[in-house]
């Protein structure tokens, strides 16, 4: 939500970020021994959450209960929903051009139901390097912690590629989860577009969770706080932490907007 802030910091220091979540080692793994000029762009991939496949339509019906049935992994309750609406992917993308300085042209993602493959990267002579792995957290944590050296994991789950076949990639459906396409366009706008973004999110998802607005409603709260609140530039952690007051703020009335009209109450 700050990556410029974060960057600066890091780079005052002299530091280097090292990313935990699974897309961004990935990324971090494929890249290594490359300059970043070689690379043509670089892929996250998705599972595509518990309702992959399903239309807009049918989305209006669903239940806080079903968007928590992940089909791979085992998280919160708000990071699974994010995972149902494809708003974890919108923020990773986000994060990928801030740790790899790439522009948002060059980053992109595509659903991959079998969660094996964590991140493609594309070179420009057009070879591409991946990085895969069973779904387990414990990989990119025990690189991270380790980095740049690998060291043996006793509990080595060895991949076997004939028994995790069929390897299968989808197009993202942005009618259905357009909690995508606004993150990413949150991310192109920059300045604190990103923590608005965010912090609508978490309202929104909240909600759906207290089932006071429905699934393909999260989206409509997002998009009112970041009309409502716009892009202002980010100079310190303060300028982050206003917009996000602001945004929960717009959000909450966006909540309350939707669950009046549902019912039928008046302000």
């Amino acid at each position: 939500m700050g990556g410029a802030l974060v960057l600066r910091a890091a780079g005052g220091k002299g530091a280097e970020i090292v990313p935990i979540d699974s897309e961004h080692s990935a990324v971090l793994q494929c890249l290594r021994g490359y300059d970043r000029g070689s690379v043509q762009r670089i892929t996250l991939t998705a599972s595509g959450g518990p309702f992959r496949g399903r239309n807009l339509e049918d989305l209006w019906h669903v239940r806080p209960s079903e968007a928590l049935q992940h089909p791979t992994w085992d998280m919160g309750a708000k990071i699974t929903v994010d995972s149902a609406t494809l708003a974890n992917k919108a923020l990773e993308v986000i994060e990928a051009h801030y740790l790899y300085g790439f522009g948002y042209d060059r980053i992109g993602a595509v659903v991959h139901p079998q969660s094996i493959v964590h991140s493609f990267v594309e070179f420009v002579d057009g070879s591409v390097l991946a990085q895969m792995g069973f779904p387990t957290m414990e990989l990119p944590i025990l690189y991270a912690l380790n980095y740049p050296e690998r060291v043996s994991d006793a509990a080595l789950r060895t991949y076997d590629p004939v028994r995790s076949s069929p390897l299968t990639f989808e197009e993202i459906d942005a009618a259905a989860f357009p909690l995508f396409g606004l993150g990413v366009k949150a991310g192109q706008r920059g300045g604190c577009a990103p923590a608005v973004y965010n912090a609508g999110n978490e309202i929104a998802v909240q909600a759906f969770l207290d089932e006071r607005i429905r699934f393909p409603e999260m989206a409509d709260v997002v998009s009112d706080a970041l009309e409502g609140v716009g892009a202002h530039e980010v100079h310190e952690v303060e300028d982050v932490l206003a917009a996000d007051r602001a945004a929960r703020k717009l959000a909450a009335q966006a909540v309350e907007r939707l669950e009046r009209a549902r019912t039928g109450t008046t302000a």
